[in-house]
């Protein structure tokens, strides 16, 4: 029997992220305690080496990453000289390509190698994506601050230009959090599979992020916030939300193929989204979302996923909606590039079998015998 899409089918093993009835944990500790009490920094170590850094350990990490957030100028040009109706994720893609001509051994995939690759690339992605952001205003690329230890804070400086608040880097941080893995996801194991051909850790990053492209993975969330742009007005939720129901329209953030209820990261996610309203002044995005799950929980039964709040929750936090799928992947980096150095640890290449369906006792026509 064919599993489309793979759906129910165990494709591989992993320590990194579990999702079990309905609970989602990253090495075994609940998406609920990391979110409330984490650094995003602490979950891209507990990916890294299985368990929590000790105050000194994480010292020393944030140090680290710290000091490998700069771009190199090759990157940097690139960027600039980009066309300026560049798609953000497109960018990031080519990007990231690029910094494999920056290494001294590109198509090393020993552990040492690739594990110094993909802490520069937890260092640089969320660089690229904030440097994309700037250029996409007019500003000029800065290098980020060598001294600030904390991702989040350094991602909101070099975005916005100005130092943040306490609460956008609560936001900023929760949201690397909840977004840093997800068990085999179309991204992640497209990544997987990349990695599995021994290909490099850019190689494998490359790919993750050309499916996390796609609307039905990472680009939900910029849908998402379309949707609450087009709608507008809290009278306007349940015609606009019917009418595309009776056209057998996807509503985009709702649903999931692992979860069942409700998923786990979305209420912190919902709460972010009001707390940065109220802060703002301005709870129509936070108003408009709840009304919306409302009437999808009313027709359909189905509940929020992690793209449907992070829209509004990136809308308050000044992020465009072509920059948001980007800024997914400046989280979901640590799980990627910790997926890649799991398979290269233990690879046996991913290479699955089709059934097929096409016609059968075919023959080849000489071309002057074709019709």
């Amino acid at each position: 029997m064919v599993a489309r899409g793979l759906e129910g089918v165990i494709a591989g093993t992993t320590q990194l992220s579990s999702i079990i009835d309905g609970t989602l944990t990253y090495h075994g500790i609940d998406i609920d305690e990391l979110a409330e009490h984490a650094l995003y920094e602490e979950v891209i170590f507990l990916f890294y080496h299985g368990r929590l850094p000790t105050r000194g350990e994480l010292a020393e990490f944030q140090d680290q990453l710290a000091a490998s957030r700069a771009l190199p100028d090759g990157v940097l040009r690139l960027l600039q000289d980009a066309p300026s109706a560049a798609v953000p994720m497109d960018l990031l893609r080519t990007a990231v390509s690029a910094l494999a001509f920056t290494e001294e051994r590109p198509n090393a995939t020993d552990r040492e190698s690739s594990v110094a690759k993909g802490i520069r690339l937890v260092a640089q992605v969320p660089t690229i994506v904030a440097t994309i952001g700037r250029l996409r205003r007019g500003l000029p690329p800065v290098i980020p601050p060598m001294e600030e230890h904390s991702t989040a804070r350094s991602f909101l400086m070099v975005l916005h230009d100005r130092e943040p608040d306490d609460l956008e880097v609560t936001a900023m941080n929760r949201v690397l959090v909840l977004h840093a893995d997800h068990e085999f996801n179309a991204s992640t194991f497209a990544a997987r599979v990349t990695a599995a051909t021994l290909a490099d850790m850019h190689a494998a990053i490359t790919a993750a992020i050309a499916a996390l492209k796609g609307p039905l993975h990472g680009g939900a969330n910029a849908a998402v916030m379309q949707m609450l742009e087009e709608i507008g007005a809290p009278d306007r939720v349940e015609p606009y939300i019917l009418e595309k129901l009776g056209r057998h329209e996807r509503i985009m953030g709702f649903g999931h193929r692992v979860y069942k209820g409700e998923d786990p990261r979305a209420k912190w996610l919902r709460d972010l989204s009001r707390q940065l309203g109220e802060r703002a002044g301005d709870l129509r995005w936070y108003e408009l979302s709840t009304l919306i799950a409302e009437v999808m929980q009313r027709e359909k039964g189905l509940h929020p996923n992690v793209d449907f709040y992070a829209a509004s929750v990136y809308h308050y936090l000044g992020i465009d909606k072509e920059l948001m799928t980007p800024v997914f992947a400046a989280s979901r980096i640590s799980g990627w590039t910790a997926h890649v150095l799991e398979q290269q640890a233990d690879n046996r290449l991913i290479r699955p079998r089709a059934e097929y369906t096409g016609p059968v006792d075919q023959h080849y026509v000489p071309l002057d015998q074709r019709g």
